[in-house]
């Protein structure tokens, strides 16, 4: 039997010392901190609770690996930093991603990963969706006062011949048009959709089942949509006033918004150029579109400055100081921004590569679950500490990404990390914390 021994580099030497490297250190991980998402899973029960919904049509005698070790596998290799699915065919051997997900042999490969993917169709979609709406709930310890829920659609590139791509004027590329809907930093719904629609089409939708679903958990809870100007829709307005919903939302620039606040405009342009100061004036007007029932309160801001004027409009059903209400709650809709980021960026949710509609579904939905967990570790344990407000990368370069030699016997699995670890303080903080009952 041939025997393999593997590549051995060499480097300039350091002094009289020969340096040399190759890939014979044995169970050695660089992902020793995935532990923690194994903790975190523990504590909100999430990828159990997706076991619960999805029917599993495989021969069970037959299955080498059980479908939450599938699940698992997917959602804390994304957390991990590892988007392909050709990336298992390695990382199904590393001793401290198989502990993570509570297995002591190899894991799944890359092809029965891509079996699970391309099983799923909508019943999938919308049973991991209530299972996420339904952990937003229980991360709740008492009735809330108040849920602002962001809607924000954004666009996701394609490369190939995927079902439902289409080219989008607006973005100048061939894209899917995901929804996203999140309160605060908690997500609550990543909804694909093709580009080809009217960015708002569906949310009052999903509105409706979210505030019908949260007000049986919670009646007395006062519930605001926000969102920008391209779900400024009359539907949506009217669903919301029918049921005692308030909202706050942007209106697209026209000529008859311009007239009603011409002399608001004006006055902001004649404080710039005898001041040469920023100016930004606020006013309360009432606008009505053709296709509203009656005229609606809208907030005009008049921005005047360097660059010229720059007037913005926001229709509420909310009252109030018409500057604290734009500042402080419209424009804080831009976090909703680093949210989707976090899930683009950090989290791979446009790797939408799969030619079947709902698998691509499916990998934005398994984008999000990895999400959930990361939001959970920065909510229950990073409270306090220097990473409380950090992103989904920085969590995984700084608490995930850890060196260790991994020993394994009968009785007990060490993880022997790195001693020039420079997180350990916040590390061991964030285990006590997840451990905790």
């Amino acid at each position: 039997m041939t025997k393999c021994t593997t590549e051995q580099f060499e480097f300039p030497g350091l002094k009289r010392r020969q340096i040399v490297s190759q890939f014979s250190g044995g169970a050695i991980t660089s992902d020793a901190g995935g532990i923690l998402l194994r903790q975190i899973d523990r504590r909100i029960g999430l990828t159990k609770s997706i076991l619960g919904v999805l029917h599993d049509p495989r021969r069970q005698r037959s299955c080498a690996h059980s479908l939450l070790s599938l699940i698992r596998q997917r959602v804390y290799g994304i957390a991990l930093g590892y988007e392909d699915l050709n990336d298992h065919q390695t990382l199904r051997n590393d001793p401290a991603f198989q502990t993570s997900i509570e297995q002591g042999r190899e894991l799944a490969s890359a092809s029965t990963l891509c079996r699970l993917e391309n099983r799923a169709d909508r019943q999938t979609a919308w049973a991991i969706h209530q299972i996420i709406v339904e952990q937003f709930i229980a991360s709740k310890k008492s009735a809330p006062s108040e849920l602002i829920l962001d809607f924000d659609a954004t666009d996701d590139r394609v490369h190939g011949q995927q079902e439902g791509r289409f080219f989008h004027g607006y973005y100048d590329h061939y894209c899917f048009l995901p929804l996203y809907v999140f309160c605060e930093d908690q997500l609550l719904v990543s909804y694909l959709r093709p580009s080809k629609i009217d960015g708002a089409k569906h949310s009052w939708a999903i509105l409706s089942l979210l505030v019908k679903r949260f007000r049986k958990e919670w009646p007395g809870v006062k519930i605001i949509i926000r969102a920008d100007s391209g779900f400024c829709r009359h539907r949506m307005l009217n669903w919301c006033e029918r049921h005692n919903v308030d909202y706050i939302i942007g209106i697209a620039k026209n000529k008859r918004l311009h007239d009603k606040a011409a002399h608001l405009i004006k006055k902001a342009q004649e404080n710039f150029e005898s001041t040469k100061e920023k100016q930004r004036l606020f006013q309360w007007i009432r606008y009505g579109a053709k296709s509203w029932v009656d005229e609606k309160r809208v907030i005009v801001k008049a921005e005047h400055g360097t660059k010229g004027s720059n007037p913005r409009f926001i229709v509420t059903s909310i009252t109030g100081e018409a500057q604290k209400l734009y500042d402080d709650l419209y424009c804080a809709r831009g976090d909703m921004e680093n949210r989707i980021k976090e899930q683009q960026l950090c989290l791979f949710a446009g790797r939408t590569s799969c030619h079947a509609w709902y698998a691509n579904q499916f990998r934005l939905l398994l984008s999000s679950l990895a999400y959930t967990l990361i939001e959970g570790i920065r909510r229950l344990a990073l409270q306090g500490t220097d990473l409380a407000r950090a992103q989904s990368s920085t969590i995984r370069l700084k608490l995930f990404k850890i060196g260790a030699v991994i020993i394994r016997n009968t009785r007990r699995i060490r993880f022997l990390m790195s001693s020039n670890y420079p997180y350990q303080a916040i590390f061991h903080k964030v285990a006590r914390r997840l451990c905790m009952t």
